[in-house]
């Protein structure tokens, strides 16, 4: 390979241009935008314009909580910013290991890993566990964290379809060798719920390790009653529910201390921050007070106005086409909602939507305006339908 001439393109400088204008010539160009806030509601900068995000995932409003904030910064005074090091290096404080202790008895499990990120949680379990010889089977609309854990992992890997227990059941039973199942409990882009007691009852009597991501599953369901007797690891976050930032795996004892001893991702990298994790016990004692059921509830009555006996503070308002999707996310951001449009690869094409998710944290007027604004938008695309020249494809989905 020669040397470019000065004023000309190098090699990598022409292939990161054509995958830039890839991206952008699908339409599917996008950049941060900064927001500033402390809650739902704030100003994004970088056009002064005051809006209500409906887009965040701190679902019990617990990121500004005054008891939350005041045990990262008791936390801060103590310990510092950073951990300095790894857990099984010197990163290790008291505060992470009452923190573990206080998510093992939150979970019904005997023992409880950290992690930096939920992220990495789900690719140290399944890069722990998916060793060769293994078969993992993963749910088709996974998040990409498991995703990625599977790619990583040296097993086997086969994808079924999406709830499909019937499928399932056949690549397990087909199984040469150890199973592993993993699915989400609350899928991040849908809201819908997984089978999750069938799923226990089929890993049970295939002797397969179920692995569950409760990220999501800040209003259930509680899927302990379901796994006795069952080989499970349970993956949760604590920057959803408990608003702060990290990840953790709960299960068995030895379970948990194979993925101390073999999760790349928890060995190989700085622990998570002592104000994070004081945050996250913070708000875990709040989430198990009166105030965490209070917060609960106000939280189903918002899902409960936006989509009646939907499962989940995830809503998702199906448009199908991209551009529709973008069009109607623009629409409302124009009256002060930030509701984002998903395109793909996020979701599979052909199923742009509008992902809605609320938080204990939205006021009843905020609220009700968003009500308002989604049945306006509904409207409007219908009556675009039925006019003789509109274009097909364009009528969201009421949510639910």
């Amino acid at each position: 390979m020669t040397a470019t001439h000065h004023g000309e393109q190098s090699v990598w400088q022409a292939l990161v241009a054509a995958r830039c204008d890839e991206v952008r010539h699908a339409g599917r160009w996008r950049r941060p935008r900064p927001f500033d806030a402390s809650g739902p509601i704030g100003v994004m900068t970088d056009d002064g314009r005051k809006v209500v995000s409906f887009a965040s995932n701190d679902y019990l409003g617990f990121s500004a909580h005054p008891a939350v904030a005041e045990a990262a910064a008791q936390a801060i005074a103590r310990w510092g910013t950073g951990a300095g090091a790894s857990r099984l290096v010197t990163g290790s404080r008291p505060v992470h290991h009452q923190l573990e202790a206080e998510l093992a008895a939150h979970a019904g499990c005997q023992r409880a890993v950290l992690f930096p990120t939920g992220f990495a949680a789900n690719l140290g379990v399944l890069t722990s566990f998916g060793e060769r010889g293994v078969l993992v089977c993963s749910d088709e609309y996974n998040h990409a964290s498991i995703v990625d854990g599977a790619r990583l992992c040296r097993a086997e890997v086969a994808v079924y379809p999406h709830r499909d227990l019937e499928a399932l059941e056949k690549l397990v039973a087909g199984a040469g060798g150890p199973v592993l199942v993993v699915s989400d409990l609350v899928f991040s882009m849908d809201g819908d719920i997984a089978p999750v007691e069938e799923l226990a009852a089929l890993c049970r009597g295939q002797g397969a390790l179920l692995v569950l991501d409760e990220a999501h599953a800040v209003l259930g369901p509680d899927p302990a009653p379901h796994l006795k007797d069952t080989d499970v690891l349970r993956v949760g976050t604590l920057s959803k529910t408990l608003g702060a930032l990290g990840g953790y795996v709960a299960g068995p004892a030895s379970f948990v201390e194979l993925v101390e001893n073999r999760a790349r991702s928890y060995i190989f990298t700085t622990a998570p921050t002592p104000a994070d994790t004081a945050a996250a016990l913070a708000a875990l004692r709040l989430l198990h007070a009166p105030e965490g059921e209070s917060r609960r509830q106000r939280l189903r009555a918002h899902v409960q106005r936006i989509a009646p006996g939907h499962p989940s503070p995830i809503v998702p308002v199906i448009l199908g086409d991209e551009a529709a999707a973008v069009a109607a996310s623009d629409a409302l951001l124009e009256r002060g909602l930030w509701v984002p449009a998903i395109r793909p690869p996020t979701v599979p094409p052909g199923s742009a939507r509008l992902r809605v998710t609320l938080s204990a944290a939205h006021g009843e007027d905020d609220v009700e305006q968003l009500a308002r604004a989604l049945a306006e938008l509904a409207a409007s695309a219908a009556r675009a339908e039925t006019a003789p020249a509109s274009r097909p494809g364009a009528t969201p989905r009421p949510p639910g």
